[in-house]
């Protein structure tokens, strides 16, 4: 990973970040909204000028003037998940292959490519060595990572670390400047918390205060990082904790783009001087929030897998306060995650239902069953994964071991000596609780 510069160097705009009821007052249901937001950017600049999102055709890109084309357009990717071969999409790698050609083929070479985490299912080395050579095939040289929860999973990020951790700080996080734009890699998937979102820490905390320090507020910003850093659904866990403490820093800045990825389609938000985008996956997508049981791959037609996934390509011009983004999906086609959506919907559902014996939890659409277990001193739980992600058990006490991490089908236990209440989380997913009380 190449940095042109990294050195180390306000409260954030109050509102509501997300919507928490079904309607709102202006009667604009919670379906109607996210529909509206996963179509904003389809075959669209969006253009942002004081604030106000302003809009044009995607096909503007091919008549870019002369000032234009010495501007920066740099592409994101996200969530490409090698390695995962399941329902949702069993060739994840052809799918990057691609997003790879998507970005290939665009009007102008990106100068720079994002990649905004889970880059791989498991952080295994075959996905990461996967990725690396299809990723190689970008016309453009210089990419730019940040870590998903997914690859960091197994070992604490150290496999990414080796990989793509070179002249980065902490975790990760690291930033350099292109041509006048100030460009921020953040790592917030690590020391995850029960009952938490994603978290960025007071070491990084204190790293970007130092980074930003010596900016003159008219430098255009912009922070990429896997988890949304603004809070788009918690019960799903799609937000960070500690995210106001970092956007406040950025709020002195006439310029700030939020690049994300993680939640796998598109939804987008203005605040103030800032910018916020999640980006589709080039591997599966997951329904929109609170209008399924749990996030996770969603199985739709094959035939319209490739309309909901894809790239993004944003291009800025200096001098100008404008930045634009345009969502390219793999098929060419608008999105249809409406359409999708009803397919899974229809779907029938083909894994079987957990049948569970006496001291085992099962673990099925991103919730504990049961939640709450009562067993006697000396009993051996299992914990068995019937989802399609993978899952990681951690003791909140520390009282047993940490599992591996469980894909589908495999299971974990601890025999349990000591009485008392264990508590326990997923650490991929930490929304996920349980509780185990030891007689």
């Amino acid at each position: 990973m190449s940095h042109e510069h990294d050195h180390d160097a306000h409260d954030r705009p109050t509102g509501g970040n997300y919507i928490t009821t079904s309607e709102t007052d202006d009667g604009i249901d919670r379906r109607g909204f996210l529909r509206c937001m996963a179509w904003a950017g389809t075959a669209t600049v969006w253009a942002m000028a004081g604030g106000v999102p302003k809009s044009f055709l995607a096909s503007r890109i091919q008549f870019l003037t002369e000032g234009e084309r010495a501007s920066i357009f740099f592409a994101q990717i996200s969530d490409s998940h090698i390695g995962f071969s399941k329902q949702a999409n069993m060739d994840v790698t052809a799918t990057l292959q691609q997003a790879v050609a998507r970005v290939n083929a665009l009007p102008q070479t990106p100068a720079l490519v994002l990649h905004t985490g889970d880059i791989t299912q498991l952080a295994k080395p075959d996905e990461f060595d996967t990725a690396h050579q299809v990723l190689g095939g970008l016309k453009s040289d210089r990419v730019f990572y940040v870590p998903g929860e997914h690859d960091v999973a197994t070992d604490n990020g150290a496999s990414y670390l080796a990989r793509y951790g070179k002249g980065t700080k902490g975790g990760g996080w690291y930033s350099f400047d292109h041509t006048g734009v100030h460009f921020i890699g953040l790592v917030n998937v690590l020391n995850l918390k029960a009952g938490g979102l994603g978290t960025l820490g007071a070491e990084q905390l204190a790293w970007l205060k130092r980074d930003v320090s010596g900016l003159s507020s008219s430098t255009p910003i912009v922070v990429f990082a896997h988890i949304p850093l603004w809070t788009v659904y918690p019960q799903w866990g799609w937000g960070t904790d500690d995210s106001e403490q970092a956007l406040g820093l950025l709020k002195r800045f006439g310029s700030v783009t939020v690049l994300n990825g993680h939640i796998h389609q598109i939804v987008q938000k203005v605040e103030g001087n800032m910018a916020f985008h999640t980006a589709m996956s080039t591997a599966f997508p997951q329904p929109a929030p609170g209008t399924a049981p749990a996030p996770g791959p969603m199985t739709v037609d094959a035939g319209r897998l490739t309309s909901v996934l894809g790239i993004a390509d944003v291009t800025f011009v200096p001098g100008r306060s404008h930045l634009a983004i345009v969502d390219a999906t793999l098929s060419g086609k608008p999105p249809a995650f409406d359409a999708a959506a009803q397919d899974a919907a229809q779907r029938p559902a083909t894994r079987r239902a957990l049948v569970l014996g006496p001291g085992q939890i099962g673990i099925d659409n991103f919730q504990f069953s049961p939640a709450a277990l009562s067993v006697p001193r000396g009993t051996t739980v299992t914990w068995i994964n019937n989802d399609d992600v993978p899952h990681l058990i951690v003791n909140v006490e520390r009282r047993f071991t940490q599992s591996p991490v469980l894909d589908t089908g495999q299971r974990f236990s601890a025999t349990l000596d000591r009485p008392g209440t264990y508590k326990y989380f997923c650490s991929l997913h930490p929304m996920m609780q349980g509780t185990i009380v030891v007689k």
